[in-house]
Formats: C-alpha cells, structure tokens, sequence
C-alpha cells in the first residue's frame, strides 16, 4: 500500500514516534511477590498500578526515536528502584512472575472513590483468567509514523494503520519469536503461549475502516464476551486520537499502533534492546509496502494460532529466517537505506542461525 522505497517517501521512511509501556512486579529480597501498596500517587505522570497492587507500570512520552523511548524508560526505571529500595524491594525482571505458593499472594491494585470501578473490574478478570495469570509482565510499543511519510505517501492516515495493523496480525508472530524472553517448560514466552494472555474465543476484527474495527470490538462486549474493549488481549491494537476509547477511535480516527507481544527482557534489567524497537519500526515499514487484502476469519484464527506457535521453544525458525530474509531484500543497502538498518536485521538474524543468542536460550533469562 505504501512503498517506503520509491523515492519520494524515502527520506522520510525512519521517522516517526515511539513510546513504550512496561509491566513489572515489586517483590522482596527474598523473591516473594510484595505485599505493600503501590508506592506513588494515583496522579504520578509517568508510573500507574496495572492488574495488582505491585504491578508497577511505566509509560513513557512520545520521542522521535526508539533510542530516545528506550532511554526515558531506563531513566524511570532506575528512579523506580532507588524509591522502592528504601523498603527493601526490587523490580522483577521476567516476564513470568516470581515463585506464588497461594494466589492470595497477588492483592490486586485498589482503587477508591470515583475510581473504584477499577477494583470492581479487576475483581472480575480475577475471577474470569486467575490472579496468576494476570501478574505476567510484558513491554507495549506504540508507534506511529512520522506525518511528513503519510503526506509524502499520499494516503488516508486510517487506511494506512488499518492495513498495517493486518499485516501485523499475519506477520507478527515473528516479534514473539524476536523477542521471547520468559522460558518455561515447553515455552519462549508463557504470557504469549496459549497458556498466556488470549481471551477464551478468537476475536475476528473488520480492519476496512475505523468504525468497523470499533465496531467489531464493540460487538463483543454487547454481546458479553467482554465487559469492556480493555479486556481484548490480542497482541495488536490500533489506537485512537484523544481519549482511548471506542467512540473516539470511530469518530476521530487512528492515531497509532501498539504492540503487545514484547516481553521484559532479564538481559537488559527487565527493559527492552533498543534494536528490538527498532526492528519493530522496520518491521512496519515493511508491513506497509505489502499488497493489500482483506483477512478472512480463517485466516485471522490461523495468525493467531502462529502467535501460539511462536512463543513455544520448539517453534519453527526458518519461517522467521525467510520473513527476515525477505525484509533483508527490501532493506538492501543497494536501494539506499543507510547501513544501519541492515545491521538491526542482522542483529534479529543471529537469532534464527545461533540459537544461543535467543533471549529464552540465555542463562540471564531462566529464573
């Protein structure tokens, strides 16, 4: 749909914005999940409570790099732990939660007055997946592309990020594999496995418009299978313009996308390698030089068992090697893109050929 290589969208192709979200959970110098409340006020900028109460949550600002949001996370991150270190805590760095001998050990994030609608809510995912499952930890990337590309394409803003986020949904099983940092059993990543974050039937979304993708999330809430659009727990989400709603998403239009499916890497102290960030942005590009089509609801159900697939030990990885293959073609330093590029591609690609470079293969990530 856009063609990142003809050159009069070139020059524009690697600019755009990134902002991250990281989960991690407090837990004590003896490894057990924090007992304590959540230590910053409701209104902190910068570090909310997501499922329980020492589920920390950082949300970066919107940068112009990924080096930049990765930077800012890292900042937070250390201020994070200097404050926490006075009561004797520290950040989890998995993905996977620590040692739970009873679920009673997960208290989740209380909330009062005109917010305690969030109790209530988290009271029934509780109740609906278990508290267990609910203290998995991960790393959100929101991206959006800079606005001298969408002008310089020529193309309605929404198109773009409809096609995008389809071809995510077929192609993006590769970030799991990427990216899986939480082995355990048979699995790279739980939280993305079938054991992990997936809601019981599989959404099958509209990505024609951005009224029929709301819709289409509208509809399983109607219907009940969800009891708000926060409960759809698929690995992509278009997000709108404004308020993070599905009215506004409908009425006012896309604003970005969000990646769900990265997993906080122990390597790193529980952050992310900022050429992961950056192979997600490539990996975008690439995703909107794709030739257009409409994902049936088979082939929906069949991307989501490949986000399954992907996060299994055992999964596959020549499919990885020939998706890297491919962009490595469309990425050739022949065609202009500065070497850099090449060597973020060459950076995911020792994964596929030396398996000890995989996250979930290093001892660092095996708690």
């Amino acid at each position: 749909m856009v063609d990142v290589r003809k050159p009069a969208i070139r020059p524009f192709a690697l600019e755009g914005n990134f902002g991250l979200e990281r989960e991690a959970l407090r837990v004590t110098a003896d490894r057990r999940m924090a007992q304590t409340p959540h230590p910053f006020p409701p209104d902190h900028p910068r570090i909310v409570r997501d499922f329980c109460e020492n589920q920390t949550e950082i949300n970066t600002g919107v940068h112009p790099t990924a080096a930049e949001a990765v930077a800012e996370l890292a900042a937070i991150n250390q201020m994070l732990i200097k404050h926490i270190a006075g009561s004797g805590e520290s950040l989890w760095t998995n993905s996977n939660p620590p040692p739970i001998a009873d679920e009673d050990e997960i208290v989740p994030a209380r909330f009062t007055g005109h917010l305690s609608g969030k109790s209530a809510y988290r009271a029934y995912l509780a109740g609906k997946y278990g508290k267990r499952l609910m203290a998995y930890c991960g790393i959100h990337v929101n991206f959006s592309f800079g606005e001298r590309l969408v002008s310089a394409a020529g193309v309605d803003r929404d198109e773009l990020y409809l096609h995008v986020a389809a071809q995510c949904v077929k192609w993006g099983w590769a970030i799991v594999a990427l990216t899986a940092a939480s082995p355990a059993g048979q699995y790279a990543s739980v939280r993305c496995s079938e054991k992990g974050y997936w809601n019981r039937f599989v959404p099958i979304l509209d990505f024609s418009s951005a009224k029929a993708y709301a819709k289409s999330i509208a509809r399983y809430v109607q219907d009940g299978l969800l009891a708000a659009p926060s409960e759809l727990y698929y690995p992509i989400r278009l997000k709108p313009r404004g308020l993070n709603n599905l009215l506004t998403l409908a009425e006012r239009g896309i604003d970005h996308i969000e990646i769900r499916c990265v997993d906080l890497n122990p390597l790193t102290g529980g952050l992310v390698d900022v050429r992961d960030v950056e192979f997600v942005h490539l990996f975008m590009l690439w995703c909107a030089a794709q030739g257009r089509e409409t994902l049936s609801a088979a082939k929906q159900e069949e991307s989501v068992g490949w986000f399954k697939a992907a996060a299994r030990l055992d999964f596959d990885w020549s499919a990885v090697g020939e998706l890297l293959e491919r962009m490595g073609e469309f990425f050739a330093v022949s065609a202009g893109w500065p070497v850099a590029v090449q060597r973020i591609l060459a950076f995911e690609a020792e994964k596929v050929y030396s398996p000890e470079k995989r996250y979930a293969r290093r001892k660092a990530c095996h708690v």
